[in-house]
């Protein structure tokens, strides 16, 4: 799991905000499901989790597909190319402050159609482990009507765009914050 860079000046970290960019994957089964996990270290008032794709930092030299289908066989076992995830049909930015510190977060999101995925997370390194304690299965229904944190907001609403067929360029979601 690559560290997120620090963007600050003169080598002071105390108003640094600490940026990340991730690749995410919208990973969608023959049921058109979507799959989640649950991320136990969201540290808000409302609640000490919240639901995420799978995915996550991109490392320096990678592009945001290479690091989806790294993230894809770290977290739950499924590889995947790079080139099999097509182009970004998501994104979402913004910021949080966390322990102090303030961070800022630019994801992109792709699409992979999956049939009989079973999830394998001995991938998985320890920080993944601790902060991660469940994968499930989500409906459409189920993202309407869930009374949780699900991240991104409008989750439900861009699956069920992209399941009636491609969209025209990356949509953007809100942040969820």
């Amino acid at each position: 799991m690559a560290r997120p860079r620090a963007l600050g000046h003169h080598g002071r970290d105390d108003h640094a905000v600490i940026f990340h960019e991730t690749a995410r994957v919208l990973v969608i089964d023959a049921a058109d499901r979507i799959l989640l996990y649950r991320g136990l270290l969201l540290q808000r008032d409302d609640t000490p989790y919240a639901w995420f794709t799978p995915g996550g930092a991109v490392e320096p030299g990678e592009t945001a597909a290479q690091a989806a289908a790294r993230e894809l066989r770290e977290e739950i076992g499924h590889v995947v190319a790079p080139e099999a995830l097509g182009p970004v049909v998501a994104t979402s930015e913004g910021g949080w402050r966390t322990g102090g510190r303030r961070y800022h977060s630019r994801d992109s999101f792709f699409l992979l159609r999956v049939t009989g995925l079973e999830v394998d997370t001995s991938g998985m390194d320890e920080e993944e482990r601790t902060a991660t304690d469940r994968f499930a299965w989500w409906s459409r229904p189920e993202l309407d009507h869930a009374g949780e944190l699900i991240v991104p907001r409008g989750l439900g609403e861009l699956m069920e765009r992209l399941l009636r067929g491609p969209v025209d360029g990356p949509v953007t979601l809100p942040w969820h914050l």
